[in-house]
């Protein structure tokens, strides 16, 4: 049982699982479209979208472990 399954459909931790998985799921297509097109500005283009993705992975990891004063009660 994954965590998603374990917890309440009220509880946002319940979303934020699915949403990571998502985000993540993005975030290595476009790195892997990356090898797929040559031009230089587009790769730039993929790359900092992953990497934007990846704060946004980050943000939410935050938000479930309560480890920013901003998520804390």
């Amino acid at each position: 049982m994954n965590d998603r399954q374990a917890l309440p459909e009220s509880d946002p931790r319940h979303h934020t699982a699915k949403i990571k998985g998502m985000l993540h799921d993005s975030m290595q297509h476009i790195r892997e479209d990356i090898a797929k097109v040559s031009d230089p500005k587009a790769q730039a283009l993929f790359e900092t979208s992953a990497e934007v993705l990846g704060g946004l992975i980050t943000a939410y990891e935050h938000f479930e472990q309560r480890s920013e004063p901003a998520w804390r009660e």
